[in-house]
């Protein structure tokens, strides 16, 4: 058997990948974080598919799940929200298998992210704008951050930046942005992304910690911060130039 680490992507059914959804339905048994992977998605499963609700369950329940699996010889799909390399905290899970030595797989997903990028209807990285992307979070509620990780200094380059898992502390992420970015930087904040319930919020560091208070978003929201959300007046990228020589 094997467990497949599935992405299904930032909230709407339809953005799990063709692969993805192929796992799931030939899969036996589904591991998925009630929480955040959309139920439509179960629907997928084969009849009689063992479901299990990982929200409330401790690493150690979970791997003695896909443990069983193996015992019995099911494949497993075990659904992450978003993509399974950022934020998703498969590496342990991964970890334990490999002591044990049950094999997995990784299947990507759409990142929470990419699904913001696209409501914005921005591209993060605008040529002579911003070339470089931090995907980072804050020490909230969660594991330390390591050495040179904080905002202050990934802040430095002033570099497009996306911030998971910190819209509960947005007021102590303005103020360690203020320094590098300034006030009048452009900043955008999409909760819940491709959901029906979205909600988008655009402003600048100087006054998106209120809109945020007033629109009452507490979780599943990412940060972004940035000049590439205000670009206007930018060079043509080289790729489609016609100086560029072409084969």
């Amino acid at each position: 058997m094997t467990v497949r680490f599935v992405g299904a992507g930032p909230g709407a059914a339809d953005l799990i990948t063709v692969r993805g959804l192929r796992v799931l339905e030939s899969s036996p048994v589904c591991l998925y974080a009630g929480s955040l992977v959309p139920r439509e998605l179960l629907g997928s499963c084969p009849e009689g598919a063992k479901l299990v609700d990982t929200a409330n369950l401790t690493l150690d329940q979970i791997v003695a799940e896909m443990a069983g699996a193996h015992e019995a010889g099911h494949d497993v799909a075990r659904l992450h929200s978003g993509d399974p390399s950022v934020f998703s905290a498969v590496a342990e899970q991964m970890r334990r298998l490999d002591a044990l030595g049950i094999p997995y797989e990784v299947v990507p997903g759409v990142p929470a992210f990419a699904a913001a990028a696209a409501s914005l209807g921005r591209e993060l990285t605008v040529p002579a704008v911003g070339q470089t992307v931090i995907l980072t979070r804050t020490a909230a509620r969660a594991t330390p951050m390591p050495d040179g990780e904080d905002l202050a200094t990934l802040s430095a380059s002033t570099a497009t930046m996306v911030l998971h898992l910190a819209v509960q502390r947005i007021d102590a992420v303005v103020a360690e942005l203020l320094p590098s970015y300034g006030a009048a930087c452009p900043v955008a904040v999409v909760a819940r992304a491709s959901r029906e319930d979205e909600v988008i919020l655009r402003g600048t560091l100087s006054d998106i910690a209120e809109q945020v208070r007033q629109a009452g978003i507490q979780r599943t929201a990412v940060i972004v911060v940035g000049r590439v959300l205000a670009a206007s007046e930018f060079p043509d990228s080289h790729l489609y130039s016609p100086g560029r020589r072409r084969s």
